[in-house]
C-alpha cells in the first residue's frame, strides 16, 4: 500500500479489465518515473474518446459518426449479417478478411449470474432491423459468432431459436481444434465440436 494519491492511481488502473493488482502498480511507476512519458496528451486522448466515440446506429459497432464504416460502405453485402457479442469481435473478424456482409453487435452475452437477460443486449434492435430489410436488402442469412463459452453458447440457442421461428436462416461459426494445438490439451467441448464439424476429405 502507498500513500494518497499514488495509491488512487494504482486503483484506478486496477479497475481497468485484465489488469491485475501487480500490473496497475507497474502502469503506475512506469507514469511516475518516466520523464518522456506525456501525461497530457494522454489525458486529452481519454477526454476525446468520451466525447467522439459513440455506437452505430445500425450496427452498435464503435464510431465516430453516426454510421460506422461497415455500415456507410456500399460494396458491404446488406443481406448478410453476423452477429458477435463486442465491437473487438468486428476487428477480430475483419482481419479474416472472409466476410463482406454487415454486423451486429450485441454488447455483451446473455448470463443470468451477471443479471443479464435477453433484453439488456441489442437483441430487439436486431430483430427491428431484420423485419424492416426489404426487397434486395432482405436478409438472407444471420451468422451467429459469440464466444464459445457458456454465456456465448446460451446466447446462441436462444438467438438460433428466435430467428428460425421468423424462418430466417441462421448459421454458427465452426468451432474446433486450432492450428497446431494438441488432442490431449483440448477440453471435452473443443473436441466435441470438432467431430460434428468434420468435413470429408476429397
Amino acid at each position: 500500500m502507498y500513500d494518497g494519491i499514488v495509491q488512487d492511481l494504482i486503483d484506478e488502473f486496477g479497475r481497468l479489465p485484465g489488469i491485475g493488482p501487480k500490473s496497475a502498480q507497474r502502469i503506475a511507476f512506469h507514469i511516475l518515473q518516466t520523464q518522456s512519458f506525456d501525461v497530457s496528451h494522454l489525458a486529452t486522448l481519454l477526454t476525446e474518446v468520451r466525447e467522439r466515440v459513440r455506437f452505430c446506429e445500425v450496427c452498435g459497432n464503435i464510431t465516430e459518426q453516426t454510421r460506422c464504416s461497415i455500415c456507410s460502405d456500399p460494396r458491404r453485402d446488406a443481406t448478410l449479417i453476423c452477429v458477435v457479442e463486442e465491437p473487438k469481435d468486428v476487428v477480430a473478424i475483419e482481419r479474416t478478411r472472409q466476410f463482406r456482409g454487415l454486423y451486429h453487435v450485441l454488447g455483451g452475452a446473455i448470463s443470468p449470474i451477471d443479471g443479464i437477460g435477453p433484453d439488456d443486449l441489442s437483441i430487439p434492435a436486431l430483430m427491428r432491423r431484420i423485419g424492416e430489410a426489404t426487397g434486395e436488402e432482405q436478409i438472407r442469412e444471420v451468422i451467429i459468432a459469440t464466444d464459445p463459452n457458456l454465456e456465448g453458447e446460451a446466447t446462441a440457442a436462444y438467438l438460433s431459436r428466435l430467428l428460425t421461428s421468423i424462418e430466417v436462416p441462421v448459421s454458427r461459426l465452426a468451432s474446433g481444434l486450432p492450428v497446431g494445438g494438441d488432442l490431449e490439451f483440448a477440453d471435452e467441448v473443443t473436441l466435441g465440436r470438432a467431430f460434428e464439424g468434420r468435413r470429408v476429405v476429397e
